[in-house]
């Protein structure tokens, strides 16, 4: 990390054992995504006046090229935060999916649902078939390809989806699966 981290403790005597296991959790950080510029982390450690106690405030500033990850984990009403480390353990994991999606953003690796194969059946004989893709191809289906036995329940002109099986068969492009699509259809074919 060009810049270092800035770790500052407020309202309470610096811990080593947490110092160290912020560092722990920055270095994490850090492997996940390298570009990294710099990290600040704050913890508070509050008085709560309706308990006895004191809770846990974090405030984790990531800066990445571009942008800037604030995460501010204020003490829940419950007493998971009157331990530092549960605390600092929870702001991190918050950081941590926030920077995973900074990281996806950046590779573009954002999940894209194509559209099924889907086409039209043109023949049917005892135990195969054929399918006219959307783009005109001829595409053999086994019987067993269909899926839950409905190949007997198929007609010529029947709309399905289909998955193309990785290699071609004797008889060209194959199918290895097949869903009738009923009333409910993709579009024209």
């Amino acid at each position: 990390m060009p810049v270092p981290l800035r770790l500052s403790f407020r309202g309470m005597s610096v811990a080593p054992a947490v110092e160290a296991s912020i560092r722990e959790r920055v270095d994490g950080l850090e492997k996940l995504c390298p570009a990294i510029v710099g990290c600040q982390v704050t913890v508070e450690s509050t008085a709560n006046r309706h308990r006895q106690g004191r809770m846990y405030h974090l405030r984790i500033v990531l800066t990445v090229p571009h942008h800037q990850i604030v995460i501010s984990r204020d003490p829940p009403q419950h007493h998971a935060h009157a331990d530092v480390l549960v605390a600092a353990r929870d702001a991190f994991d918050a950081a941590q999916r926030q920077l995973e999606d900074y990281v996806r953003r950046m590779r573009a690796d954002t999940k894209t649902h194509e559209t099924p194969l889907h086409g039209r059946v043109t023949q049917l004989f005892r135990d195969h078939g054929f399918i006219r893709s959307s783009g005109g191809f001829e595409i053999y289906m086994h019987r067993n390809a269909v899926v839950e036995g409905k190949f007997d329940a198929l007609s010529v002109g029947d709309e399905i989806r289909y998955a193309l099986h990785e290699a071609e068969g004797d008889k060209g492009p194959q199918a290895s699966t097949v869903i009738p699509v009923g009333k409910h259809h993709l579009g024209p074919v």
